[in-house]
């Protein structure tokens, strides 16, 4: 194989993988939660950007709260996962650009000092960070369930502020016994990569 990864953490990672419905009630502890942070955090950004927050609902009366602005389908496996994550864009990223990009500290204000230029690094670098996020909730041997059916705002409104923008919802645990639909199809290589 053209891959340096042992095959059975391929299949953990990715080809086994796949988002969970239901999970166990076996709790998500705040160490595993730290492991997975710990790992992910070293995944690339433009200009090792930081953007990413994340959120850990974990009392009874916040997901109370969360699940009234989840869709409806997404309700019920919001309210039952051992642990809930809010993945948001932290719009002022860009104050620590001078600790994180210690070689050039001058691009918190070079490239950085416009809100609307801001928001949407934050958005792209904290996306491709919730992406790394799951495949490390994946490592940690858990499951993830990302959903980006829910209410924005009022997610915004009931839990961040107005420099935070909610990316997605994650339920985090070890996959029930029923956590998966059938796998969908995926593109093939021919259909994806073109060589100019």
């Amino acid at each position: 194989m053209s891959l340096v990864l042992d095959p059975a953490a391929q299949d953990l990672l990715f080809r086994e993988a796949r988002t969970a419905n239901t999970f166990t009630d076996e709790p998500v502890t705040d160490e595993q939660v730290q492991a997975i942070y710990d790992l992910v955090k070293y995944g690339p950004t433009a200009f090792n950007q930081s953007p990413l927050r994340i959120t850990l609902v974990r009392s009874p009366e916040a997901r109370e709260r969360l699940v009234q602005h989840m869709a409806e389908g997404n309700r019920p496996k919001t309210a039952a996962a051992p642990l809930v994550a809010i993945l948001s864009a932290d719009n002022e990223f860009h104050e620590e650009l001078p600790q994180l990009f210690p070689h050039f500290p001058q691009a918190k204000d070079a490239f950085f000092s416009e809100r609307p230029v801001r928001e949407g690094a934050a958005t792209l670098n904290a996306a491709l960070q919730a992406a790394y996020f799951i495949v490390g909730v994946r490592a940690a041997g858990l499951a993830a369930g990302p959903m980006t059916g829910l209410d924005f705002e009022g997610v915004r409104k009931e839990f961040l502020d107005d420099d935070h923008t909610p990316l997605m919802v994650v339920n985090i645990g070890r996959p029930g016994p029923d956590a998966w639909f059938p796998r969908s199809p995926r593109l093939s290589y021919e259909q994806v990569v073109t060589t100019v």
